[in-house]
């Protein structure tokens, strides 16, 4: 097995995007990687999205990118797994470089959702249709139950919920690429105007548009070539059940523990040796399950942990730099990449005024749903 590199980077401004399509997006996110990369060619693409057929009415975008990017006919491959749609699309990268079977990969991912479609309908088809959607529960409901949960059990408050926000939104300002540039309180989140129960419009992720892209290769390949080399030490994906009703703990987000699990056993590290980490805040209280599930904290301690500053950007382990889906908007499809981008660029130093010291190993973590599934990433600076 081949040891694979992330060579280059691409990714557009993220938030509502009205002047360009679907497709430009993508081109645009796309060459930036490949600029980046110094490739003359790549050998295969994978392109991670959600729902393009709901939000813009359009499938088979995997042929339709490789068109327009002037790629064809490369084998390209358009992967699905709700949120976390180009998380996965990186696995398969990951591997196809791997075995041996092709030298250069773009991996992408590309969502477009302000363009008139019913985005709370377009997203809840990552739930339970029958006993979730049908029901009349969407995402924004499901996470606060989650949240409800926690602070029932747990004692977390709706300070530290808000927390999460702010911190997020502190990076975000700082970062080129974010939908929302721009600092928050902790009164003003806790004061916006309520979604579900706990959670207000400042806990929650945005409705965007955007693309990200990353071109992999191998090791030996990447030597020839004149860039900073990223390698993926260990990736790892996991499912849950789909509906929140079925889990034994709905604290509990199962399929991120044993991603992580999975990656770590993979990279050879432990939680404790990650530097930095991009992971999946579409809620306040996301973040806050995900920091529990990855080892950075005891279960039932995400929030204090937070609140103590221990996942700012000069804490403990930094959480969330570019500022997370959060303040750095969420197009779906698009999201792991844009992770993976930001890791990156930490790793590379490359970061800014947002730049986490002596980064050296960084954490990817895409979920889709409520957690039914989850793909974690881990990566190095050599």
């Amino acid at each position: 097995m081949r040891e694979v590199v992330v060579i280059g980077c691409g990714m557009t401004k993220f938030g509502e995007l009205w002047k360009k399509s679907l497709r430009d997006i993508f081109v645009e996110a796309a060459l930036k990687a490949i600029d980046d990369a110094g490739v003359d060619h790549i050998d295969s693409m994978y392109v991670g999205a959600m729902t393009p057929g709901l939000f813009v009415g359009q499938e088979h975008i995997s042929a339709l990118m490789a068109d327009y990017l002037g790629v064809a006919p490369i084998p390209a491959m358009r992967v699905e797994s709700a949120c976390c749609s180009s998380g996965m699309a990186l696995r398969l990268g990951l591997f196809e470089i791997s075995s041996g079977h092709s030298d250069v990969i773009l991996v992408g991912g590309v969502e477009k959702m302000n363009d008139g479609a019913d985005a709370t309908f377009a997203l809840a088809t990552a739930a339970d249709q029958e006993y979730e959607v049908y029901q009349g529960v969407t995402f924004p409901g499901l996470y606060a139950l989650i949240a409800r949960a926690h602070m029932h059990r747990y004692g977390t408050t709706r300070e530290q919920l808000a927390a999460v926000s702010v911190k997020n939104h502190h990076n975000g300002a700082m970062n080129p690429n974010a939908q929302f540039q721009r600092e928050v309180t902790l009164e003003q989140v806790m004061n916006a105007t309520l979604v579900a129960d706990p959670l207000t419009v400042l806990d929650s992720s945005p409705v965007s548009d955007g693309a990200a892209c990353v071109v992999l290769t191998s090791v030996d390949f990447a030597k020839q070539l004149k860039v900073p080399l990223v390698k993926i030490l260990g990736s790892g994906a996991a499912t849950d059940t789909l509906a929140l009703h079925s889990r034994e703990d709905i604290t509990a987000l199962k399929a991120v523990k044993v991603s992580g699990e999975v990656a770590y056993k993979m990279a050879g590290v432990k939680p404790s040796d990650i530097d930095v980490a991009e992971v999946h805040d579409c809620f306040s209280i996301a973040e806050i399950c995900v920091i529990e599930e990855l080892g950075f904290t005891e279960k039932g301690k995400g929030g204090p942990f937070t609140e103590q500053g221990n996942t700012a950007l000069e804490g403990k382990i930094p959480v969330n730099p570019s500022g997370g889906l959060k303040s750095k908007g969420h197009p779906v499809g698009a999201t792991g990449i844009a992770q993976v981008v930001e890791v990156v660029e930490q790793l590379r130093g490359k970061a800014g005024t947002r730049q986490v010291k002596n980064a050296k190993i960084g954490l990817t973590q895409n979920m889709g749903g409520s957690g039914a599934s989850s793909v974690t990433h881990i990566f190095q600076i050599i």
